[in-house]
C-alpha cells in the first residue's frame, strides 16, 4: 500500500526543540508556498544548502577487494545503499592501515587506473546516480614537496596535482568530483585554498566545491571569518569526530557545517549504536548536515590499526566470505530513505526520556522521519568521550500539520540493538494509517531503538545468497605475478603499508621474470603519519607461527639498494614504523642482515655474500620455534639464529629505502 506523493510534511513530539541556528529560514511551506500553520511548520532548517549526506571513505588496502567477481558484485549490492557520499583518499600515501597509488608518482607520471578507488566510484554511481563523491589528500606525493615533507611548497604545483585528478576522473571514467579538500587532519594554508579555487576555476571546474579543513572546527573557522576571500572559496566546514557538536564560530560563517569523518568504531552493536546516534544528533545537536562514516568497509587485515571499523565487513579475498554488520542496518534507516538534495526540517530534537528525532523532506511530498534512543552503554563512539545520558521507556506524540497533515500513510521501519533475544535490524513493521488520527500518532519507545517512518515504498533488506564460510588464509601461497593486463595494480593479498607495490613488465627480461611485482616510489612521500624509511607489503596469516618464505628479488639501485623478506611481521597500518618480526635483507654492496624489527636496530646477524644490483637472487627465510635460518640461492646464508619474539605474524616483502626493486616467484608456506 503505496503513500502517495502528497505534500511534505512535520512530525514531532508536542515537547522540546532546541534553538534554531540564526540563519535558520522562517519561510512558507517548501511544498506550496502557503504560511506554515501554528505549531510545527513545515519548512527547512538550513537557508544554504541543508542537504542531508551519509556515506563512508572507502577502507581496505587490497587484502579484501580482489575477490571473485560475482561475490565483489554481491557485496557492492548489499552496499548500494550504503549513503549519498562516498569518499576517496588520495595519494601514494599512509593511511591508518596502509598506503594506495596515487595518479602521479612523478611529476611526469599520470595513471589513473591505478588502484581500485575508480572501480568503487562507479559502481557507487550506477547503484545510485545521486551519489556524491569527494577527495580528500591524506599524503602527498615526495617530488611536490621539494625535498621538505610539506606540500605547500609551491602552491601551484600541489593544486595542479589535486586539479589533474579530478580532471582525469571525468576524462577516463566520466567520474565528476563533487567536492574536494586540503589535507586530512593536518595544517591548511589560507594562499593555498585560494590558489586551489582560481586554478579549479580557471579549469573550468567552478562545481567543484572546497571542504576545510577535515580536522577540528577551529582555527578554520576563526580564519574564515576575519577573510573575506577565504570566506567566499570554501563551501564547506568539515570536522573530524566532533561529538555530535559545533562551535560558535563555525555558526556564524553560515557555511554548510559536515562531520565529514565519523564513527571509526568496531561494527559491533556498539558500533552500529553509536552510528545511529551520531546520524540523527550531529544535526540536532550540531547543525550538521552530512555525516560520512569511516570506514565504508573494513577490507583489510583484522590485525591491523581499527580492525572491523567498518560498516560492513569483507576481509577474505581468499575465501570470498563477509559479513553484513548491524551498523549497515542502522544507516539504512536514513540512506534508504533520503537523497542528496532533502532538506531537514526546522522542529527536530531530543526527547523527553533521552533520544532524538529529525525529519527530512524532499519538498516534494515526501516525508521521512528517523526517532532513536540509544543508550549510553550502546552508543559509545571510538571518540571523543562521551558524557553520561540516561534513556529510558517512554510515549512520544507526533502532530503533522500543515501540509503534512495530508499524508494517508507512513511506511514504518525497526531497530533493537542489545540482547541477542530482544535483536531486531531494520524490520519492516505494519504501515502507519493517518487519516482517522488527525495525524497524530504515538510511538512506545524502549531503550536502544531506532525507527523510520516515511512516505516512500522503496525500503527493502534485500535478499542475497549466503556468503562462502570463512577460511583462514592458506597455509600453502604462490604468486608469480604474471599479469599481462591487470584489473588492479596491486597483487591479491598483499597489503602495502609503506610504498607502492605494482604489477610490472619487465621488458630488460623477456624471459622467466618478465612479469613482477615492483616497488615503484623512489621518493618518501608527504607523509600523514609516522611513516617508516623502508618500504613493506604485509602478506598471510598473522597467526603464523612456523613459516617458510622464498621469494626471487631484483635490486635496481646499485651499492645503497636492498631488499627483504620477513615473517611474523607483528604491526602494520601508522604503527609500521615500530614493527618487529624476523627480517632477512641483502643488500647490493655485497652484504646481507638478520634483524628483529623493519627500523634495523636489533641485529641478529651480518655479514658479507655474493650480491649486486642488477640481478636475480633468491632469498629463503626459514622460521620454526625459536629458531630461524636464512638461504641464498638455495646455500645457507645462516643457521639457526635464536628469536623469541614476536611469535607469530605476517609474512612480508619490502626495500631498504624508497627505492625501485622488483620481486617474483613468492612462496610462503606456514602453519600457527
Amino acid at each position: 500500500m503505496a503513500a502517495p506523493a502528497s505534500a511534505p510534511s512535520c512530525p514531532f513530539p508536542s515537547w522540546r526543540q532546541p534553538d534554531p541556528p540564526p540563519w535558520a529560514p522562517e519561510s512558507c511551506d517548501p511544498h506550496n508556498g502557503r504560511a506554515p500553520t501554528a505549531g510545527f511548520p513545515a519548512t527547512p532548517r538550513e537557508s544554504h544548502d541543508g542537504r542531508r549526506g551519509f556515506g563512508g571513505p572507502r577502507r581496505g588496502a587490497p587484502t579484501a577487494v580482489r575477490a571473485a567477481g560475482a561475490r565483489r558484485r554481491v557485496r557492492a549490492g548489499r552496499l548500494r545503499r550504503a549513503g549519498p557520499g562516498v569518499r576517496r583518499r588520495r595519494g601514494s600515501q599512509r593511511r591508518r592501515d596502509g598506503t594506495e597509488p596515487s595518479h602521479m608518482h612523478y611529476a611526469l607520471d599520470e595513471n589513473f587506473f591505478r588502484g581500485y578507488e575508480w572501480w568503487l566510484m562507479k559502481e557507487a554511481k550506477k547503484r545510485n546516480p545521486n551519489i556524491i563523491l569527494m577527495g580528500l589528500p591524506w599524503s602527498f606525493p615526495g617530488w611536490i614537496g621539494k625535498g621538505f615533507n610539506w606540500p605547500y611548497v609551491n602552491l601551484q604545483l600541489t593544486a595542479y596535482y589535486i586539479m589533474t585528478w579530478i580532471v582525469g576522473a571525468k576524462h577516463y571514467h566520466d567520474l565528476d568530483i563533487d567536492y574536494i579538500g586540503i589535507w586530512n587532519e593536518r595544517s591548511f594554508d589560507i594562499n593555498y585554498i585560494k590558489v586551489l579555487r582560481r586554478m579549479l576555476n580557471y579549469q573550468g571546474l567552478d562545481r567543484v566545491k572546497i571542504i576545510a579543513s577535515d580536522n577540528l572546527w577551529e582555527p578554520i573557522s576563526a580564519s574564515m571569518l576575519l577573510d573575506s576571500e577565504l570566506l567566499k572559496v570554501i563551501d564547506v566546514i568539515g570536522a573530524h569526530y566532533p561529538g555530535t557538536h559545533t562551535v560558535k564560530d563555525a555558526k556564524l560563517t553560515k557555511k554548510k557545517l559536515w562531520s565529514s569523518e565519523d564513527f571509526s568504531t568496531l561494527n559491533s552493536d556498539v558500533g552500529a549504536g553509536c552510528l545511529g546516534r551520531i546520524l540523527n544528533q550531529n544535526y540536532v545537536n550540531g547543525y550538521m548536515t552530512a555525516t560520512i562514516a569511516w570506514n565504508l568497509v573494513a577490507s583489510y587485515y583484522e590485525q591491523l590499526p581499527y580492525g572491523r571499523c567498518g560498516l560492513m565487513t569483507a576481509q577474505e579475498p581468499w575465501s570470498g566470505h563477509y559479513v553484513v554488520e548491524s551498523p549497515i542496518w542502522v544507516s539504512a534507516h536514513t540512506t534508504q530513505f533520503t537523497q542528496p538534495g532533502w532538506y531537514y526540517l526546522k522542529t527536530v530534537g531530543h526527547l523527553e526520556k533521552g533520544g532524538s528525532y529529525v525529519a527530512l523532506t524532499d519538498g516534494l511530498g515526501n516525508l521521512t522521519i528517523i526517532v532513536e534512543t540509544m543508550s549510553h552503554k550502546q552508543s559509545a563512539c571510538i571518540r571523543p568521550f562521551l558524557p553520561y545520558f540516561n534513556v529510558s521507556r517512554q510515549f512520544a506524540t507526533f502532530v503533522l500539520k500543515g501540509s503534512f497533515s495530508e499524508i494517508p500513510e507512513l511506511q514504518v521501519w525497526y531497530t533493537k540493538l542489545g540482547k541477542p533475544s530482544e535483536r531486531y535490524l531494520f524490520k519492516q513493521l505494519d504501515s502507519l494509517w493517518l487519516l482517522d488520527s488527525s495525524s497524530t500518532f504515538t510511538l512506545e519507545l524502549q531503550e536502544d531503538e531506532i525507527f523510520t517512518l516515511t512516505t516512500l515504498t522503496v525500503g527493502s533488506k534485500g535478499s542475497y545468497p549466503l556468503p562462502p564460510k570463512s577460511e583462514p588464509f592458506p597455509q600453502i601461497y604462490e604468486d608469480d605475478f604474471d599479469v599481462d593486463y591487470p584489473f588492479f595494480s596491486e597483487a591479491p593479498n598483499f597489503a602495502d603499508q609503506t610504498g607502492v607495490f605494482e604489477y610490472f613488465t619487465n621488458i630488460e627480461d623477456p624471459g622467466e621474470h618478465r612479469f613482477t611485482l615492483r616497488q615503484v616510489l623512489n621518493q618518501r612521500p608527504i607523509t600523514w603519519a609516522a611513516d617508516a624509511y623502508n618500504t613493506i607489503s604485509i602478506i598471510g596469516d598473522y597467526k603464523w607461527s612456523n613459516l617458510t618464505v622464498r621469494c626471487d628479488v631484483y635490486i635496481e639501485t646499485p651499492e645503497k639498494g636492498g631488499v627483504f623478506i620477513a615473517g611474523r611481521v607483528n604491526k602494520g597500518g601508522i604503527l609500521i614504523r615500530s614493527a618487529r618480526g624476523i627480517f632477512f635483507w641483502i643488500f647490493a654492496n655485497g652484504t646481507y642482515r638478520v634483524t628483529g624489527d623493519l627500523a634495523g636496530w636489533v641485529i641478529y646477524a651480518l655479514g658479507r655474500v655474493d650480491v649486486t644490483a642488477k640481478k636475480w637472487y633468491t632469498l629463503t627465510l626459514i622460521i620454526k620455534g625459536r629458531l630461524s635460518s636464512g638461504m641464498l640461492n638455495g646455500k645457507t646464508v645462516w643457521k639457526n639464529i635464536p628469536v623469541s619474539f614476536p611469535k607469530n605474524g605476517w609474512a612480508a616483502i619490502g626495500t631498504h629505502s624508497f627505492e625501485f626493486a622488483q620481486f617474483d616467484n613468492f612462496h610462503v608456506e606456514a602453519t600457527r
